[in-house]
């Protein structure tokens, strides 16, 4: 079993790994609730996009940019509530994860255990808000709501898998070095700094968040979009879930351990 330890030779990723040591220690039935909790988190933040993104017609017909800055300024409060409020994302564990592998201190198989728990929590927390709190509800029901999240669902299922695939990249890159940077800030107010900038950044950019997309897609689909289960899973998750992987884990986890990690000092004779 991980312990904390100080291993390498940045604080930051030292953070990272004490906590990716903690991940171990939950029993099942109490991460996978933290998982729950994550996606419903990000879906708040989701429907604040769409209520304030997707709700700025007017503004976005004039100037475009600024009705997707709009979506991406309100959207990181799902992150924040993730770190603050304490909750469990499998984007996130993408890249603290691969700390104690690459270390050798946990096993692959734990790695894949911890992910896979986490995306099947973060999708059932994900769909019982599209379910329970915004169909039911009918928040979205209503125009431009309505129409807004059915477009950003038809375009995120139109895209080549390759295109989809780097979107993703693209995304969880950002999403870890908002952790990353969070890890490494003093404070609530420097910790929400930190997730903000790098979040807002890629939801105005438009790349592809699986955990995000577990709700703008279905939720989609329950307000009548002509979306199907297999389009959904095969022209958006499945490309989105692959590139998240690859920006979080290699492009943060592996490359930051690999930068700071100590080098074990030979015995002297």
């Amino acid at each position: 079993m991980m312990t904390d330890q100080k291993i390498y030779e940045n604080p930051v990723i030292n953070e990272v790994y004490n906590n990716a040591s903690k991940k171990e220690k939950f029993s099942f039935n109490k991460f996978i609730l933290l998982s729950i909790l994550g996606g419903a988190f990000v879906a708040f933040g989701c429907i604040l996009a769409i209520i304030v993104g997707g709700g700025s017609v007017g503004i976005g017909a004039e100037n475009p940019g600024l009705q997707k800055f709009l979506f991406g300024a309100v959207f990181p409060v799902g992150l924040i509530l993730v770190v603050l409020a304490g909750a469990d994302l499998f984007t996130s564990d993408c890249a603290v994860m691969t700390i104690p592998v690459l270390q050798k201190k946990a096993s692959f198989k734990n790695l894949l255990k911890v992910w896979s728990v986490s995306y099947f929590g973060n999708f059932i927390g994900s769909i019982f808000i599209a379910f329970f709190l915004v169909y039911l509800t009918g928040i979205l029901a209503t125009e431009p709501y309505l129409e807004s999240s059915i477009n950003i669902a038809v375009a995120k299922t139109s895209n080549p898998f390759w295109k989809t695939f780097w979107k993703g990249v693209g995304a969880n890159w950002l999403v870890c070095l908002a952790i990353w940077s969070a890890y490494g800030a003093k404070g609530t107010s420097g910790k929400v700094l930190a997730i903000w900038f790098p979040i807002m950044a890629f939801v105005t950019f438009g790349f592809e968040h699986s955990i995000a997309n577990m709700f703008f897609i279905p939720n989609a689909m329950l307000h009548g979009a002509d979306i199907s289960i297999g389009t959904f899973l095969w022209k958006n998750l499945l490309p989105t879930t692959l590139g998240n992987i690859l920006g979080g884990a290699v492009f943060v986890g592996m490359l930051y351990g690999y930068i700071f990690i100590k080098k074990e000092e030979s015995p002297t004779n």
